[in-house]
């Protein structure tokens, strides 16, 4: 008989393992779909992996990509951290994106200086308000989070495209996107010949205060209790739906401001596609970091290194483009399957009667 036991202690050489594991299985898994689809499986992940960090500009596009990655899966990681699930990620992004695309179409004249923190500040303010009624329900009500948030990125999607089909519809070319912002509103970038911008700087700045605040603050503390058990917080003296209402609007923040990021960073005006689905990967982001801000860097950059390379195995290999998509899925269920192991080993017992005649070798040639 097979069954999972709880570890006693780690060993030393299980981490390692465990980190490499998971590429290897990938690799195993999605070689006979890449073979399929005409291509050799070490030719496309070269493509995949190795092809974005083989120059500069390539290395900065990968930054660029990961830069959305980063706001979402930082927003999931502060929430599930606190064993609020908010899977509502990509619609915080959105009421993001609008605040900054409102400020940037009407309040004009403002120096630089002053419109960059003020934008930033309102799709902070825009995420939080969107993250409020699930927060207040989940937390007064008791009613799920998961459904709640999830039913809100339809509504903001839809908010999006009634805005872009309606009052801010391109007044020049009548295409459903809006019109450009107003410069001083735009992020400057970070190098002159390249178009990583401020959001990435932003992004990381984020992720150095949420590890600090996790990791060595009383509230960090209480969150991480508040995640492990509420019950036990909760005869500790904690306030429960304080702090998690508190990690619920923390997220919805950091996902507006990704909105913002995407607006005033990369785009400089709203569009049907100003989120592909970010706050959805977001989810995957912290979750192969383990809710973990170090881990949620790392994630990030790892999936925007595949998507990047995606591009360049859709050109030069004629792979499908959805084929980068399963290797970042498998990767993901591989992950998931693998940190099982950490806490859990693979214990095998043999039925009594087997292991008494195993006990006793000559038992066998007795009987016969």
């Amino acid at each position: 008989m097979i069954r999972f036991a709880l570890r006693g202690r780690q060993p030393r050489w299980l981490l390692p393992v465990l980190a490499v594991l998971p590429i290897v299985l990938t690799y195993l898994l999605t070689a006979g779909p890449i073979r399929a689809a005409g291509a050799n499986p070490a030719a496309a992940y070269e493509r995949y992996v190795l092809q974005p960090l083989s120059s500069v500009d390539s290395v900065f596009e990968v930054l660029l990509t990961s830069t959305p990655l980063l706001f979402t899966g930082l927003a999931v990681a502060v929430a599930f951290r606190c064993g609020y699930w908010n899977i509502g990620a990509d619609g915080q992004l959105l009421a993001g994106a609008v605040e900054a695309t409102f400020f940037g179409l009407n309040v004009r004249g403002l120096p630089a200086g002053v419109a960059i923190p003020l934008v930033i500040l309102a799709g902070a303010v825009a995420g939080v308000v969107w993250a409020l009624v699930p927060a207040l329900l989940r937390t007064r009500l008791g009613i799920d989070e998961v459904v709640t948030t999830l039913l809100l990125n339809p509504v903001a999607l839809l908010l999006v495209q009634c805005l872009l089909n309606g009052p801010w519809r391109n007044p020049e070319n009548q295409f459903p996107e809006s019109a450009p912002i107003d410069p001083a509103y735009t992020f400057p970038r970070l190098l002159a010949d390249h178009r990583l911008h401020l959001g990435f700087a932003i992004a990381l700045v984020l992720a150095i205060v949420v590890g600090v605040i996790i990791s060595r603050t009383p509230l960090g503390l209480r969150m991480r209790a508040v995640g492990r058990s509420p019950e036990a917080a909760r005869f500790a003296g904690i306030r429960v739906e304080r702090t998690m209402l508190g990690a619920a609007l923390g997220s919805g923040a950091i996902a507006g401001i990704g909105g913002v990021s995407q607006v005033a960073g990369l785009q400089g005006q709203l569009t049907g596609g100003i989120s592909d689905g970010f706050g959805y990967t977001g989810v995957v982001v912290a979750t192969l970091a383990t809710l973990s801000v170090t881990g949620v860097v790392f994630v990030s950059v790892l999936l925007a290194d595949i998507i990047v390379g995606a591009e360049s195995a859709v050109r030069v290999l004629q792979l499908p483009p959805q084929m980068g998509d399963v290797v970042t899925a498998t990767l993901m269920l591989c992950v998931v399957a693998v940190l099982v192991l950490r806490r859990y080993k693979l214990v095998v017992r043999f039925p009594a009667a087997l292991h008494r005649s195993r006990s006793r070798p000559g038992l066998g040639e007795d009987a016969a």
